[in-house]
């Protein structure tokens, strides 16, 4: 195999490779190379490993070689597919005892190299491991991956002392010793996707010892609504060999736990993948169709079947009952139990055995196994306290009024019989800004476990700040009982034609354009939507959030103070 190499070696040995990988990513490399560029420690070499883009990525590297000689261009003479090749080439030439790997639509901290290096240099370790920090692209939002897992520095002497941290399986969050990959032969499994999942997991049970820093080393960009082909392969689960890939990765996982002797961490590594492999699909079956879900089953049911039944113990009911209700392929049910996860929603119905037992749905579970992941006793349905007892509630049914408004039929459905026969006090919240709009209705029994109730919600009514507002809302549900109140989720139709108007609100608070639609992730709430126009959105909304930054209004608390 024949590469293409620019940047010739130069006498100097670099302290640290730091890999990039690239594909078709032209206006994102010279990001994540300058933040390789600005690190405090500055003896380096990066190695742009291109997998062959047909894009103006060779162009961007090439001129980035050109302006740097710690730069060396790699380019693949076909593209490999994966991240695994464009890295185990990019191994091949590294010159430095520790190496990196970065991604080209993410960027290290600056110091990353400094912290990770220091590590390496006060003790004798296999690799160095730092936090990652997510950033959503849509909203810049940044939250900590695994913050539990980087909370504290220390030095791990086997994984086996804490198994948790097969949770942390990015290979891009870490600074390796060269010589501890190469004495154990580590590279990327190549012609696969997930392949930091299977590297991680050798590199954790090969290690002797490595060290933690809770510092940020990596900044992670995500960007969730990227168009299919350039979403990154985690945003890919709408694709069925994406699911394989997960699978094979797994398998490949379990072989090499068994063959080098750490077996014991089976059951930590089951629970992982129960956990979060399999849970990011949950998260998105109620928007596949029945075809899509058959095919899913029959991919993933026979690997569940091999997992360790102390690993599902582990998880939250819910998750189990998602779990056995696509085993046992009943995907209506599935799917409606997948809408409730993480978010305390009732099923809609339950049903009780000779003994007394409740299980999820209408149909008694057929064996001891389902009988054990299906009993949602521990969901206290019928016992918990009001304000966190569990209620589902649905719109039915939902049509546009005159002006900016909307007609909601609402279903609730009250499998633990919390509430008495009779009317209950309900009301719909929405908050956009700092106050609240409360639109008060009536539900209705239906049967026993079942109410109704209809609602006129008027979005010219909406208390919206007077600068304005930029956001989505999902209004809640609130019914009291007693003069308790409980508030949840109201969950909507998952496809609804969605309309945008134009409100004129009171004459201190500019125009808006106002959306109502289906949420389209995750649970699929009704979804409402803000944008200012006119002078606000231009002039008077920057301003505010610049006012709105932390060192401004601590500022302007503390000159309140003083002025009193």
């Amino acid at each position: 195999m024949t590469l293409e190499l620019t940047s010739p070696d130069t006498q100097d040995t670099p302290d640290v490779t730091v890999t990039v990988i690239v594909y078709n990513d032209a206006e994102r490399l010279r990001r994540a190379v300058e933040s390789v560029r600005r690190q405090t420690h500055a003896t380096l070499e990066i190695v742009i490993s291109d997998d062959h883009s047909t894009d103006g990525t060779p162009e961007v590297a090439r001129a980035l070689a050109s302006e740097d000689p710690r730069i060396r261009y790699l380019r693949l003479p076909r593209n490999s597919g994966g991240c695994s090749a464009p890295r185990n080439r990019a191994l091949d030439i590294a010159r430095a005892p520790y190496v990196m790997f970065l991604d080209s639509d993410d960027e290290l901290t600056d110091n990353a190299v400094e912290l990770l290096l220091s590590a390496h240099r006060e003790r004798e370790i296999d690799f160095a491991m730092g936090a990652v920090v997510r950033v959503r692209e849509d909203s810049g939002r940044r939250t900590k991956w695994m913050p539990h897992l980087v909370a504290e520095a220390r030095t791990v002497v086997g994984i086996e002392s804490e198994p948790r941290l097969l949770f942390e399986h990015l290979s891009t969050s870490k600074m390796y010793a060269r010589a501890f990959l190469d004495r154990h032969d580590l590279r990327f499994p190549e012609g696969i996707h997930y392949e930091d999942q299977l590297f991680t997991a050798q590199a954790y049970c090969l290690a002797k010892e490595f060290t933690i820093i809770p510092d940020p080393v990596y900044r992670w960009h995500i960007a969730p609504f990227a168009a299919t082909d350039a979403a990154s392969i985690s945003n890919q689960r709408d694709r069925l060999d994406n699911v394989r890939d997960r699978v094979r990765v797994q398998h490949l996982i379990d072989g090499f736990l068994a063959e080098s002797g750490h077996g014991a961490l089976r059951e930590d590594k089951d629970y992982k993948f129960l956990k979060h492999d399999f849970r990011m699909y949950a998260g998105d079956l109620p928007y596949r169709d029945e075809r899509w879900l058959s095919s899913f089953a029959d991919i993933m049911t026979p690997y569940l079947e091999t997992l360790s039944p102390s690993a599902y113990a582990r998880l939250p009911r819910t998750e189990r009952v998602v779990l056995q209700l696509i085993r046992e392929r009943r995907f209506p049910e599935a799917r409606l139990a997948a809408r409730g996860l993480g978010r305390a929603v009732a099923p809609r119905q339950v049903s009780q055995d000779a003994e007394g037992n409740t299980y999820w749905g209408s149909v008694l579970p057929p064996s001891d196994w389902s009988r054990r992941e299906l009993n949602v006793a521990d969901l206290e349905l019928d016992t918990r306290p009001f304000r966190s007892a569990q209620f589902r509630h649905e719109i039915t049914e939902l049509t546009r009024g005159p002006g900016a408004s909307v007609d909601l039929t609402i279903r609730t459905y009250d499998p633990g019989l919390r509430l008495p026969v009779g009317p209950q006090r309900a009301s719909l919240l929405l908050t956009p800004g700092r106050r609240r709009l409360i639109t008060p209705f009536r539900l209705t029994p239906v049967r026993p476990g079942v109410f109704e109730g209809h609602v006129h919600l008027d979005l010219t009514t909406a208390p919206v700040p007077h600068h304005g507002f930029t956001g989505v809302r999902h209004p809640l549900l609130r019914i009291e009982h007693q003069g308790l109140r409980h508030t949840a989720v109201l969950l909507a139709p998952l496809t609804f034609p969605t309309f945008t108007t134009r409100i004129n609100y009171h004459s201190a608070t500019a125009p808006h354009h106002v959306t109502i639609e289906p949420e389209g992730r995750g649970p699929g709430r009704l979804q409402v939507r803000w944008e200012p126009v006119g002078v606000t959105a231009r002039l008077v909304r920057p301003v505010v959030r610049r006012l709105a930054r932390p060192r401004v209004r601590k500022a302007a608390r503390l000159v309140r103070s003083a002025l009193r």
